[in-house]
């Protein structure tokens, strides 16, 4: 992949999206390619293919999808299901007939069975059952890393199969009622200082142990991936770091400056007590994450204080 290489960033606007296309930006890649929705309906095979027809681009970052938490998952299976498994086929399939060198498809830890052993081998795929309320986005994904490996194994089509771990960074969610847990904290705990509140609740004990990335951080992996002389493995992409909720809530209230109490409210569920990626296979490649937790955290603030997302947004 080099730099006048004509790239297509598949779902530019989103989280991961957005971060590889601000990282082959700072690296000086020439031939960025983005389709907005409105420009591309992903979902819409006759349109993918002409797209992959007229622009032919060497390489693609399939980061767009359909997501969404257990309420969403719960109440749109079949979409879910359908949208996924939609987008994943046809940018998959055009990508190979026109041409693209390398394919980098962006799954999700969800992948694995809920009582995988941790931390999770990429060979706990397919081992055992997965978590309900996230198993039709699961299912979808898991199609799709093993289109690519079919690909890969009929026609000698090379692609990147990358898991991320728990995602975090500028241009999260940070609503309310739908973000996850950094930008939840991160905007509760913003909230709460320009209201002066004296504490602040958090759902649960704060015991379980979690592991979270920057975006910025996984997409210097894709990068990374995309470049190796070989590819098709399922990888995983984590920090190999584990900080409980608590601890994790403490971190961020330092980096918003919130100094009230933290009230952990153990009556709420904790969720599933430990969930870490074996991330040794990328490791040994040479790759690991340049930011700390902690400065993640704070250039995510920063962005979220900049962006005008505070308690005036909805």
């Amino acid at each position: 992949m080099d730099l006048d290489s004509r790239i297509f960033v598949a779902g530019h606007r989103g989280l991961v999206g957005a971060a590889i296309v601000r990282h082959l930006a700072a690296e000086g890649f020439a031939h960025v390619i983005t389709r907005t929705r409105a420009e591309l309906d992903l979902t819409d095979q006759a349109a993918v293919e002409v797209f992959f027809s007229e622009v032919r681009p060497d390489h693609v970052f399939l980061a767009a999808a359909r997501v969404g938490g257990i309420h969403a998952n719960s109440t749109w299976p079949a979409e879910f299901l359908r949208d996924n498994l939609a987008i994943q086929t046809n940018v998959i399939d055009s990508a190979f007939r026109n041409g693209t060198r390398r394919l980098a498809f962006l799954g999700s830890s969800c992948i694995y069975p809920k009582l995988a052993e941790q931390p999770i081998r990429e060979d706990a795929l397919l081992t055992g059952p997965l978590e309900p309320t996230n198993e039709w986005y699961a299912i979808a994904k898991i199609a799709g890393l093993k289109l690519c490996q079919a690909h890969r194994l009929q026609y000698g089509h090379e692609s990147v199969i990358a898991m991320p771990t728990n995602l975090y960074g500028p241009g999260d969610n940070f609503h309310p009622e739908t973000s996850h847990v950094v930008p939840g904290l991160i905007r509760r705990f913003h909230e709460a200082k320009l209201a002066g509140a004296r504490s602040v609740t958090i759902w649960g004990t704060g015991m379980p142990l979690r592991e979270f990335l920057h975006a910025d951080d996984l997409a210097d992996a894709l990068v990374f991936l995309m470049r190796q002389p070989e590819c098709g493995e399922l990888t995983n992409v984590g920090s190999g770091e584990e900080v409980s909720i608590a601890e994790l809530a403490r971190t961020v209230a330092r980096v918003v400056g919130f100094d009230g109490e933290l009230v952990f409210d153990a009556t709420k569920p904790d969720g599933t007590p430990r969930k870490l990626l074996d991330s040794s296979r990328l490791r040994a490649s040479g790759w690991k994450p340049r930011r700390s937790l902690e400065e993640g955290l704070a250039e995510t603030y920063r962005w979220f204080v900049e962006s005008r997302q505070g308690p005036e947004a909805t």
